[in-house]
């Protein structure tokens, strides 16, 4: 039964995107059908299976909370749009399963353009390297101590001194100054960075995953799964709030005796703009900088940035 379950939700989060479009496309659908051309048929079935089609991954996501005993906002969700289906209100069901939705496939996005990020990055890695005599070779055979050749429009392939030549070197890879800077024997080079002029011989002192340039990659890939402050906060304020309205909506029915009261309350509890808002945010955020050649670490970047912004802003 576990593997039948874990099979179906890996078969959800492959086609995850497909059903965000198809809910919205049902939604659109829906509205067609009660205001353009009055049927209320159309109306019901789209929005009823819209909230069919979205209510599945949430009520996944919300049993696996409790089997871990947590109480999440998609159990909240779950049982809102339960409720909401039973009393008919079909138009509440499926506006709030496709916000979770949709939030959800932000969230993707945001992990897809930090990989794209992490894969463009890793690709600038030096793959070869040349040894003294001239002969190329793979960057992973050169070991601490190597003797390497680099010449004019090669890439340093790793983090050492240079012991005999001189020339100039584009660091902006590793610094982000994208000045070239002249090297002399002695000076330190660094993996990534490259030779625009001149001829170098250079003693390695790192490698491969070592160097700086292979420590860049490394927070990079750390950081792809770091949450932002929003993030973090929305998840602990979950835990409280969650149960805060299933108590409330509990106490309006005792005490009214009214089923469409308690399922209003659910559904008005739902914070899918809260949900929503973190996601939109860091894939604005990342999207706009990997376009303007700026690397974004992740989520918790963005909100630092916009702490130093707002500090640093003229009055």
């Amino acid at each position: 039964m576990a593997k039948i379950t874990l099979n179906f939700q890996k078969r959800l989060q492959q086609h995850s995107n497909h059903l965000v479009i198809l809910s919205a496309i049902l939604i659109v659908l829906g509205y067609l059908g009660k205001y353009g051309v009055n049927q209320i048929w159309i109306w019901n079935s789209t929005m009823i299976i819209a909230s069919i089609i979205g209510f599945i991954p949430v009520a996944i996501h919300a049993y696996q909370a409790i089997k871990v005993k947590q109480i999440s906002i998609d159990l909240l969700v779950s049982i809102a749009v339960i409720g909401a289906l039973f009393i008919g209100e079909y138009e509440e069901s499926a506006i709030v399963t496709f916000l979770f939705a949709f939030g959800g496939f932000l969230e993707k996005k945001t992990l897809e353009k930090t990989r794209s990020s992490i894969k463009e990055l890793t690709n600038m890695a030096p793959s070869t390297a040349l040894s003294a005599d001239g002969e190329e070779i793979d960057i992973d055979e050169v070991e601490i101590g190597d003797k390497l050749l680099v010449k004019t429009g090669r890439q340093v392939p790793v983090d050492g001194h240079i012991y005999q030549g001189s020339g100039y070197v584009n660091e902006a890879s590793i610094t982000g100054e994208s000045r070239e800077i002249r090297k002399e024997t002695g000076a330190k080079v660094f993996a990534g960075s490259i030779l625009e002029n001149g001829t170098i011989y250079v003693e390695a002192e790192k490698v491969g995953e070592d160097t700086t340039f292979g420590k860049i990659i490394e927070l990079v890939e750390e950081a792809q799964d770091t949450k932002s402050p929003a993030e973090k906060f929305i998840d602990r304020f979950a835990k409280y709030y969650t149960p805060a309205v299933l108590v409330i909506a509990a106490i309006a029915w005792v005490f009214s005796h009214n089923l469409e009261l308690a399922i209003t309350i659910l559904v008005l509890g739902c914070p899918g703009a809260l949900v929503i808002g973190a996601p939109v945010s860091n894939v604005a955020g990342i999207g706009n900088g990997a376009k303007r050649g700026v690397l974004i670490k992740g989520g918790d970047v963005m909100g630092s940035v916009a702490k130093f912004e707002n500090q640093t802003r003229p009055l």
